[in-house]
């Protein structure tokens, strides 16, 4: 993990082998349901796969699960879970290369 990256984990975060989070990137495993008066803490864990890599400054919200290998672009708000081998990048992060290939 890299120089000011964040781990906000009221929920487990699950980090594979050889995973990279870059600078100041954020992994959050909690928000508040603002649906309800007293807005509760709801918290839902984050999984980032083996041999992925997340850019510097990139967020990642509750419950995602970053897939095996894959990449996300620095900057990215990643809202919904990515596919192994793939590079993600935006906000909110998609899909801008389904798959590669690794050496």
């Amino acid at each position: 993990m890299a120089d000011g990256a964040e781990l906000y984990n009221p929920a487990l975060i699950r980090l594979g082998a050889r995973a990279v989070v870059s600078q100041g990137a954020f992994l959050c495993t909690a928000t508040h349901d603002y649906e309800k008066g007293a807005f509760p803490l709801v918290t839902k864990a984050v999984t980032v796969g083996a041999d992925a890599w997340i850019g510097a400054r990139a967020f990642v919200l509750p419950g995602c699960e970053i897939g095996e290998g894959s990449v996300i672009g620095a900057g990215s708000v990643v809202t919904r879970s990515t596919p192994a081998w793939s590079v993600c990048a935006g906000n909110p992060c998609r899909v801008v290369r389904a798959t590669y290939t690794h050496t």
